[in-house]
């Protein structure tokens, strides 16, 4: 039974250590893919990509009547622009009210909360103050293209008449933004719908309900009137009542132009983001843009305009061979270190083995699926938490009868680790971030693993001798 009992833990520790370094494969749209979380390496691990944004110092032309009013009107000829009496008139996308430092930090906040709710976790972006530009570091991975043109967009929402451009709702209106489905569920279906939902504050809702009102589609049938002979022309190329129509604009930039089927009394505005899919690809496309407006609306607009002046690679100091050489080398002082306890311990040892490697396994596992940001320094907390576990486990082969007693000694022995973990894990810097988040894990998995699968292991072979 006792024998039983061994075997089936060390067939669960080689199963997690399978899961650890090989995943799980499961099949989807005819190829496999694996479910485990890649691991988060941090910028001096895989090279960064460096973004400069830069105030924009151009002008833009518009169009003046002559009450000064803007005319809204597209694709007008130089001479319709002098028969109709209207005037042409360069300004600043930044004009020097817009240029000042409370609006250069608030840029940066907004482009700081869009990259968050993206889940970028390993990035810097600093501001000059002086000339009110911002420069992003990003660690370097397949998102990174996209992310780039996050911080660029000003986020500017609007929906206007779309005949007499008036702004009927504005970024003020908004409460809450997300997309249907969110780009994290995992959704594989290219028949999936992607939906974009706006979520309107108090007043955002009352405008909305008397917008939908007032905006709404045309019945299909002719009226009595439009049957009358003073009519019968319009009758002829028509068969409906022209309806109202809204635009929703971003940027200025207008993405869609529709009316409304009936009155919205809930607050919220769902629209349909990129069509039907024809294939996988076009899903992900879909789900990601819908995702990237959603960040961009949530978290308001950017008061500056910015020019992206610089979007580089840098390449990591840190060579993929010298990092394959580091593995291997850890690797080693694994297999060394596991033959001394067989070779000291004998049974208790050979058990004990068992239960480090299924520690290194667990350990893997979780620094896949914690937000921790794996730097050089990172790995070196990992290294130190092997070693500290190894002294652990030692120590429990040679006193197995002590369990209780060497559990007490040993962490109170390493009270100041746990402190320096703890602090080094709120440092708003990656490095000493990265060591403090490995090291807190370590010594958490630490307590709890070996109190469930060292010590089941010690405690049946200790009574098997009894």
């Amino acid at each position: 039974m006792k024998k039983i009992k061994i075997l089936t833990i060390t067939l669960a520790i080689v199963a997690i250590t399978m899961l650890a370094f090989w995943g799980v494969y499961i099949q989807k749209q005819n190829r496999m893919e694996n479910q485990m979380h890649e691991y988060d390496l941090a910028m001096d691990l895989t090279g960064s990509r460096n973004i400069r944004l830069k105030v924009d110092t151009e002008n833009k032309t518009i169009i003046k009547d002559a009450e000064g009013k803007e005319v809204q009107e597209e694709n007008l000829t130089d001479e319709q622009i002098a028969e109709k009496g209207y005037q042409k008139e360069d300004i600043p996308n930044n004009s020097e009210e817009v240029k000042t430092l409370e609006n250069y930090k608030t840029s940066k906040e907004v482009i700081e909360k869009r990259l968050k709710k993206l889940g970028v976790s390993n990035y810097i972006i600093k501001l000059d103050e002086q000339t009110g530009d911002i420069l992003i570091e990003l660690t370097e991975n397949e998102a990174t293209d996209e992310i780039v043109s996050i911080p660029t967009t000003q986020g500017k929402f609007e929906i206007v008449d779309s005949e007499t451009k008036e702004v009927l709702l504005t970024n003020a209106d908004i409460e809450k933004v997300s997309s249907i489905p969110d780009s994290s569920n995992g959704i594989t279906n290219v028949s999936t719908p992607v939906y974009l939902q706006i979520e309107f504050n108090k007043e955002g809702r009352k405008k909305l309900e008397e917008i939908s009102n007032k905006y709404v589609k045309a019945e299909d049938t002719p009226t009595e009137e439009t049957n009358t002979t003073e009519n019968t022309e319009n009758t002829e190329n028509s068969e409906s009542v022209t309806e109202k129509k809204v635009t929703m604009n971003i940027d200025d930039t207008e993405m869609m132009s529709t009316s409304f089927s009936e009155p919205v009394k809930t607050g919220k505005l769902i629209l349909s983001i990129g069509g039907t899919a024809t294939d996988i690809k076009d899903l992900k496309d879909n789900i990601t843009r819908a995702a990237n407006i959603a960040t961009i609306l949530d978290t308001g607009n950017i008061p500056v305009k910015y020019t992206l002046t610089e979007n580089q690679y840098v390449v990591s100091d840190i060579l993929d061979t010298q990092i394959e050489i580091a593995i291997y080398i850890i690797l080693g002082l694994v297999v060394i270190g596991v033959l001394v306890l067989i070779i000291k311990y004998k049974k208790l040892g050979i058990l004990g083995a068992i239960s480090y490697i299924g520690f290194i396994s667990v350990f893997m596992i979780v620094a896949r699926n914690t937000n921790v940001s794996i730097s050089i320094e990172g790995i070196f907390g990992m290294l130190v938490t092997l070693i500290l576990n190894y002294i652990f486990v030692s120590q429990l082969s040679a006193r197995p009868t002590e369990r209780k007693t060497v559990y007490g000694e040993f962490f109170v022995k390493i009270i100041p680790i746990i402190i320096m973990a703890i602090s080094f894990s709120f440092i708003q810097w990656i490095p000493m971030s990265s060591f403090g988040m490995m090291m807190f894990w370590g010594i958490a998995l630490i307590a709890i693993y070996n109190s469930i699968v060292t010590n089941s292991f010690l405690r049946i072979e200790t009574r098997k001798e009894k």
